[in-house]
């Protein structure tokens, strides 16, 4: 049984958080959580809370434990774009783009269990 956790408009970009999204997938509940406490990536704290998220959503929701969960599927997909003046020299001016990220975590039991 697939269950999930949401976490949309996040303020990290999409490209980055994906390289966290995918050390995860396939991984148990537990090692994904230890891998994202010893990585120094901003999207990493994120990724965990979304993590504990969805076991509590399995284990309250479906009496599921966390022994028996793995990261199924780890997405970080893009959200909407803020744009933001930045001035430049000569009386120009720039748009910068601060990106937001739409993050899902899906864990399932495993096989076995």
């Amino acid at each position: 049984m697939e269950v999930r956790a949401v976490a949309k408009f996040q303020r990290v970009s999409p490209r980055k958080a994906k390289l966290v999204a995918d050390l995860i997938t396939g991984h148990s509940a537990d090692e994904a959580l230890a891998i994202l406490q010893n990585i120094q990536k901003g999207s990493a704290p994120l990724l965990a809370k979304l993590v504990r998220s969805a076991v509590a959503n399995a284990e309250n929701n479906y009496n599921m434990t966390m022994e028996d969960l793995y990261v199924k599927r780890a997405t970080a997909d893009e959200g909407p774009r803020m744009k933001r003046i930045w001035m430049r020299g000569r009386g120009r001016r720039d748009i910068k783009l601060h990106r937001m990220s739409h993050l899902t975590v899906v864990v399932d039991t495993k096989e076995g269990a």
